[in-house]
């Protein structure tokens, strides 16, 4: 009786650790998160507040930007979103093949993303060294991009992870958490485009 209950103890202060080690897993992340915000604000008041004081804002011989494929480019990275999501769902239902497909197809929305950022700045008529405009163009959409770049390498491990016998049968911490930072890399893409793009 006394070794059943040291084990039933044993097994309930197993299960009390591996709780508050999920718990403090999600607080890191979501302190990440507010951390990478907090960036990102930084970067938006620094471009409204050069926007609306310099006065030849726009390099010479530059009258605005061209927004048909960023468009473009926008609508695949918040679609993805929406892949993402059905992946995770997919793997909560133990459907292993959804997920990689859904996942899959999230990885090669947010690559094509960076082919067509990186396109756009091949076809640019102005540098990084352009004036305050270009300065703060190249490196907010950089910023951006290396935040989407890290979430595809995330969403490869995810991926990989996979494949490895009964991984996923535990938790899913690692891929809530990097849906989560895609959702949060689509929403300041949002943020962005209407700062740069729309707001012209």
């Amino acid at each position: 009786m006394t070794t059943e209950t040291s084990l039933a103890k044993e097994i309930q202060a197993g299960i009390i650790e591996e709780h508050n080690e999920a718990e403090n897993s999600k607080f890191g992340f979501i302190v990440f998160l507010l951390s990478e915000s907090v960036i990102f604000l930084s970067f938006f008041a620094g471009y409204i507040a050069y926007k609306t004081t310099v006065p030849d804002w726009l390099p010479p011989g530059v009258t605005g930007l061209e927004t048909h494929d960023p468009a473009i480019n926008t609508v695949i990275l918040v679609s993805s979103s929406f892949v993402i999501y059905v992946a995770e769902r997919y793997l909560h239902d133990q459907k292993l093949w959804g997920f990689r497909i859904f996942l899959l197809a999230t990885m090669l929305m947010g690559s094509y993303f960076l082919y067509g950022q990186a396109v756009e700045w091949l076809g640019l008529p102005f540098g990084f060294a352009s004036g305050v405009f270009g300065g703060t163009f190249y490196l907010l959409t950089g910023f951006h991009g290396l935040h989407v770049l890290t979430g595809v390498l995330l969403q490869t491990i995810m991926l990989g992870r996979s494949f490895i016998p009964n991984n996923y049968e535990k938790g899913f911490f690692g891929v809530e958490a990097t849906s989560l930072f895609w959702h949060f890399v689509d929403v300041i893409w949002i943020i962005l485009y209407i700062l740069i793009y729309v707001w012209q």
